[in-house]
């Protein structure tokens, strides 16, 4: 297929392809607040380039482009200023100073993130009738007290185009409704891998699962934690909370409520048992070493029953100990062997992606001692955390091919063009169908793509995979009921006016 590039009077010659799918989108997107729901990969900041460009020509004001990350922002100015034939573009974030600030403010396109954006129009530092129209990228974040929702409420009464944009919708409809709701969504504009206008510009995917057993070793310390566990079911039981025998952290958390408003005797086994089941899911996806670390995070706070844990617990404690053992002889996690393998068997490039930061070190020492190049992607957070430079400049080497092997956390999942690779692999397992279709977008779009899932057999890791795929399929078919609701919330203001 020989690619034709966007003729526009405010893009860039020849910068950007035309995409039959991206027009239409943008061409909704124009008409009235809209969702933008397009799988990572498939280019939703070129939609939202159309309908910039398109606002531009009309002479209908600024433009305010949001972001959740700094390097994420930096990425859409970058995009921005090479496509768009408009020099008056500027990035803004709270790195820089008040009084520049001020005098960035007046400009036709900002990208920001959201905190310094809702800081600086409380701050009354910042023209709002100037735009016409706001972008909130990864709007999936729209939910709660986040920045996006008081941002678009602020905006609300002001004659602005809203423009959200994400992968997937959630699985669950209030949360769903709620996104919506708080960006004045009017309807939603959606593509997925399955579109006939998309299908063209992907490939397929080849999905492999491979289970693991843990090891003997493994198996042995993870019984003790489960009969810690299980003596703080028994006294939670006893002093009467209904609890399921499935032992979840969910119905754990949604315990706590309940129990420090009537049932305070509860409160030391409870958030015991919930320190426990962090534990215990952090062993048996992540392996020894992530689970040594928290539970050394976890002694030094202050809390009901930390003490008794880590010091007059048997099985807890015994469970402590043969870890340390194990880690002296060199046992992690039977995850990292198969990892090894795969790679060794790899040419290409290879993201790999897991939720827990300690486990992204162990990988990528592991790698790294086994001679495969390998870096990790993370977020700023600690002092151990990337800061943007050191990102954006991970980033550039494993897409120069310097890097062989990508090990990343959530921020490699949201946004950040870290390009197209042939292999993905899911060192672990979520149960959000957003972060399973961003983690899968990475492979796939220009050359057939393999995504290798690693499962830990009777664990957490195989209930997360089950419950992240029911998601998704939830997930899949959210849209309709999303496009009643929105119906529904126009015909009232319909009656109403």
């Amino acid at each position: 297929m020989s690619a034709k590039n966007v003729e526009h009077k405010f893009i860039v010659p020849n910068s950007v392809e035309v995409r039959d799918y991206q027009i239409n989108l943008a061409n909704q997107a124009k008409n009235e607040n809209c969702l933008v729901i397009l799988p990572t990969g498939l280019g939703k900041t070129v939609v939202a380039l159309h309908v910039i460009a398109d606002y531009i020509a009309k002479g209908n004001g600024g433009v305010l482009f949001l972001a959740p990350t700094k390097v994420l922002v930096n990425q859409h100015y970058e995009f921005l200023k090479n496509t768009l034939a408009i020099d008056d573009i500027v990035l803004i974030t709270g790195e820089d100073l008040l009084a520049k600030r001020k005098k960035l403010w007046i400009n036709s396109i900002i990208c920001a993130t959201p905190e310094i954006t809702r800081n600086d129009i409380a701050r009354k530092i910042v023209d709002t009738n100037q735009f016409s129209l706001i972008i909130f990228d990864e709007a999936h974040r729209a939910v709660g007290d986040y920045a996006y929702v008081e941002i678009a409420e602020q905006l609300s009464g002001l004659d602005i185009r809203m423009l959200g944009m994400t992968a997937t919708l959630p699985s669950e409809k209030e949360k769903a409704k709620e996104i919506c709701d708080n960006l004045h969504i009017k309807s939603l504009a959606e593509r997925n891998d399955s579109s006939p206008d998309v299908k063209p510009y992907i490939q397929e995917t080849n999905t492999e699962w491979v289970r693991v057993d843990l090891s003997s070793d493994m198996k042995i310390i993870q019984r003790y934690i489960k009969l810690a566990l299980d003596q703080r079911y028994t006294e939670l039981r006893r002093n009467g909370l209904r609890l399921s025998d499935n032992k979840s952290l969910s119905q754990l958390l949604n315990s706590r409520q309940f129990v420090l408003k009537q049932n305070r005797r509860s409160a030391k086994p409870l958030f015991t048992a919930i320190r426990i089941t962090y534990a215990l899911n952090i062993f048996e996806a992540h392996g020894i070493t992530p689970f040594l670390k928290f539970c050394e995070r976890t002694r030094s706070k202050k809390g009901a029953g930390i003490k008794e844990l880590f010091e007059t617990d048997q099985n807890f404690t015994r469970a402590i100990d043969l870890a340390k053992s194990a880690q002296a002889n060199g046992i992690e996690h039977p995850k990292i062997d198969k990892l090894v393998e795969i790679l060794r068997n790899t040419e290409s490039k290879v993201l790999i992606f897991s939720s827990y930061r300690d486990s992204v070190d162990v990988i990528q020492k592991q790698l790294v001692e086994m001679n495969i190049a390998a870096e990790i992607l993370i977020g700023k957070a600690g002092q151990t955390g990337l800061k943007q430079q050191e990102q954006i400049e991970t980033v550039q080497r494993f897409r120069d091919g310097i890097t062989k092997a990508l090990v990343a956390t959530r921020v490699g999942e949201e946004g950040l063009d870290i390009s197209e690779v042939n292999l993905v692999i899911f060192y672990d397992n979520v149960p959000s169908s957003i972060r399973f279709v961003q983690r899968k977008g990475r492979t796939g779009r220009k050359d057939m793509g393999r995504l290798v899932v690693l499962i830990a057999k009777d664990t957490i890791d195989e209930a997360y995979y089950w419950i992240g795929k029911r998601k998704v399929k939830a997930a899949n078919n959210m849209s309709d009921k999303i496009t009643k609701h929105l119906e529904k919330n126009k015909q009232v203001m319909d009656d109403f006016f």
